[in-house]
């Protein structure tokens, strides 16, 4: 039993085996890996790749052509934006001219000249009319140049304020500058005071003409306090020339402006959908380059899109491939085409219900897609396959909808519902994948309801301005997917496990309640044999795991591999009590009859209480063709005591079969045999449980039980070492093992006939 430990036991080109080659068949393989291709292409070629038709210039379209996807206008965005630049006004800026200053240098040189006695009156008089007017000029000349070089204002302002300011610069009459030598020091002084007060006052206002603001002057000046006529004409008059406009157009900050605003204005974009030709429109120059543009011609058909998607669907298909031959080593389901054909059916059920919502997109419901049960794919993936193929295909499944989903298409994934997708999806693998009760299934709803509705808030409140609908409406459609993805996995889980015979392990734990009504009549009936299926049970999951093959199947299995012997419950030695063993009365083929007869009549009954065709085969095959030895040598032995030659051959003395068909129906009739076997034994010892093991396990495999499995010769001592294990951990209590004094002793006679072996080689020598 240790001899080519990887080789399968068996034939495997036995026609059982053969029936049912299509599950393991290569070609079918291949052929579902192309489905799975086919698949992935015409789920996101609508999305990637236009349509395109047949279009000539000048000519009439045949019907009505719109958008594959959404694109930007440029004609009809260079007119928003040129409509929004001229939306805006001329940019007026208030200069701070500070133009009281420019009057106190006025008084100022006034002052000074009045003081000197060395030049004559009509000197004075031909210098004001030089210099106040210049002094005038430069003043507005030097606050130019020094704010030329600050950030305070633009060169072109500074440009238009001295060309308007010297426009309307004021004339001050001539006869004023043959009243400005008259005035003394103290004259000035107050002159100067209320001549600076009014300027400042009435340079206050933004001022684009200086000619209202020098209407207001002599109001101002005559409420002040001076009193003399002269005084006041004065400073009207240097007031009126200090005064300027201080608010000028800037050319620049307009420009700016402007260019802002076309920067600023939002692309008109045609929606994927819109009509862009209508049926007998006149195909033009700038509509034909459009159609080009978006490859709708069909004479300038571009192919690299499709191949593209081509590549993305290969990308797919190795990638739920490839991961799920690197998983299925560490699974306990060996996964076969009927596998791949229901993951087949589920990925597209899972596509259709994406294409179905996103077609439902409107300007009023803009995020309806959040409605699409995304999670449905990885759920249903996860209770009727395994955890691994989960979880890739929750990470298929996002990418898959951030492409259907996206209907504005400005890119190929919409980031949203990709998000959103990998968090319901991976949500509900790690939700359902240890699911023991139907129940399960909404609590892992409700957990996708809740994350998902999350994600979308947050996605929510990353917008610069979220609206309180949109908020509510994204939330109110993310809440109602889990809700529909429940229904959908609860209604559709019934189907795939009818369809393809799966047992998931949903309803492998329902089939395990002891209130099912065949555990409940081998419980109430055959206390013995109950007891006897719950320890074969227990030991066949623990060998089952230790080779990868389906512990939980197991373990229901041997519930209810033994329920025919329900029906003659006292043949059955478990089930017998004091009053004896009827068997002794029995001739040995009756007997052999009754005994073999409880496989087919519990496969019968599990078969009409509906239970699933992995159940009814472990009860059908546990026993396999084995040989009833025991009545076989009885019949023998009655047939010498009365001097006849027995007619029975070994073959009416087994069970009809079939040998078993999976490692799960041959583990548990090993389990089976052991647990009748160490049962039997009043004080086993570790010696005797291995032993028996062995012996069991030697005897199936001389006797061909195995096959017609995909047992191997490594993982049958993988199994003995693990039953060996189990079964000391269940009758630990009854196991003997040697004291101390017994090992001393047997320590002493191995060394005893050590030395006498050694002394007889030296003899021999």
């Amino acid at each position: 039993m240790r001899r080519n430990k990887d080789r399968p036991l068996g034939n495997p080109l036995s026609l059982s085996q053969a029936a049912a080659g299509w599950k393991n068949s290569a070609a079918m393989r291949w052929l579902l890996l192309l489905l799975f291709v086919f698949l992935f292409y015409f789920s996101i070629s609508p999305r990637l790749v236009p349509e395109t038709y047949d279009i000539t210039l000048n000519g009439k379209s045949d019907r009505d052509i719109k958008a594959p996807k959404q694109f930007e206008d440029k004609e009809a965005t260079l007119q928003a934006q040129e409509q929004a630049a001229e939306q805006v006004n001329p940019i007026y800026p208030i200069v701070s001219l500070r133009n009281e200053l420019l009057i106190d240098e006025i008084f100022s040189r006034i002052e000074q000249l009045n003081l000197d006695d060395s030049i004559t009156e009509a000197q004075k008089i031909e210098i004001y009319r030089g210099t106040i007017p210049v002094r005038v000029d430069n003043y507005f000349a030097n606050f130019a140049a020094t704010t030329t070089n600050s950030d305070t204002y633009s060169e072109s302002l500074l440009d238009e304020m001295q060309k308007v300011v010297q426009s309307q610069k004021y004339p001050m009459p001539e006869e004023t500058y043959y009243k400005l030598p008259k005035f003394t020091s103290d004259q000035l002084l107050e002159m100067r005071s209320v001549g600076r007060e009014v300027v400042r006052k009435l340079m206050l206002d933004s001022l684009t003409e200086a000619e209202p603001a020098r209407a207001r002057v002599a109001e101002l000046v005559n409420a002040s306090s001076l009193s003399l006529k002269t005084e006041r004409e004065v400073v009207q008059e240097l007031a009126r020339l200090a005064i300027s406009p201080n608010k000028f157009y800037d050319k620049q900050a307009t420009e700016d402006a402007r260019a802002e605003a076309r920067q600023n204005t939002a692309p008109v974009m045609i929606k994927q959908g819109d009509v862009i030709v209508t049926a007998g429109q006149v195909i033009n120059q700038e509509l034909y380059d459009r159609l080009n543009d978006l490859g709708l011609l069909k004479e300038r058909k571009n192919y690299f899109p499709q191949l593209g998607v081509l590549l993305f669907s290969l990308l797919f298909t190795l990638a739920l491939y490839g991961y799920g031959e690197l998983t299925s080593a560490t699974s306990a389901l060996k996964r076969n085409n009927v596998h791949w054909t229901m993951l087949l059916l589920i990925f597209g059920l899972n596509i259709l219900f994406m294409h179905l919502v996103s077609l439902t997109h409107s300007e009023d419901w803009p995020f309806v897609g959040y409605l699409a049960p995304v999670a449905l794919g990885s759920m249903l993936v996860t209770l009727l396959i395994d955890f691994h193929l989960g979880l890739v295909s929750a990470f298929l499944f996002s990418l898959i909808a951030s492409m259907i989903l996206n209907v504005e298409q400005e890119h190929i994934f919409d980031f949203h519902y990709g998000f959103v997708a990998a968090v319901v999806s991976f949500t509900a693998v790690l939700a359902i994948h240890r699911a023991s009760h139907r129940s399960s299934i909404l609590k892992a709803g409700i957990m996708v309801s809740l994350f998902g509705s999350i994600a979308v808030f947050a996605l929510m409140l990353v917008d610069p301005n979220p609206s309180r609908s949109d908020l509510i409406q994204s939330i109110g459609f993310m809440f109602s997917s889990g809700l529909l993805t429940t229904v959908l996995v609860i209604g559709l889980m019934p189907f795939f496990e009818v369809t393809f015979g799966i047992l998931s392990a949903l309803k492998l734990v329902e089939l395990s309640n002891p209130n099912h009504p065949l555990l409940r009549k081998l419980l109430t009936e055959t206390p013995g044999t109950y007891h006897h299926s719950l320890m074969v049970g227990n030991l066949s999951e623990a060998a089952a795991e230790s080779v990868g093959a389906n512990g939980l199947l197991c373990r229901v299995g041997s519930f209810y591999h033994d329920v025919g012997k329900t029906k003659r419950p006292l043949y059955f030695i478990e089930n017998q009590n004091s009053s004896g063993n009827p068997h002794d009365k029995l001739d040995p083929r009756v007997s052999a009859s009754i005994i073999i007869a409880h496989a087919k009549d519990g496969a019968d009954m599990l078969k009409a209480h509906k239970l699933p065709k992995p159940i009814r085969d472990i009860a059908e095959q546990h026993h396999g063709t084995t040989f009833l030895k025991y009545f076989y040598f009885k019949a023998v032995k009655q047939a010498q005591e009365q001097g006849v030659e027995s007619e029975w051959t070994e073959d009416d003395f087994r069970y009809p079969g079939p040998k078993a068909q999976s490692k799960e129906a041959a583990i548990v009739g090993i389990a089976d045999c052991v647990e009748a076997a160490v049962r039997s034994l009043s004080h086993p010892t570790v010696e005797q449980i291995e032993g028996i093991i062995g012996k069991i396990l030697k005897d199936r495999l001389e006797d061909g039980q195995f096959n017609e499995c995909d047992l191997t010769m490594r993982e049958l001592d993988t199994i003995a070492e693990t039953l060996k294990e189990t079964v000391i951990g269940m009758f630990h209590s009854r196991i003997e093992y040697p004291d101390d004094k017994e090992l001393k002793k047997m320590k002493e006679a191995q060394e005893s006939r050590d030395a006498g072996a050694a002394k007889d080689k030296e003899t021999k020598q």
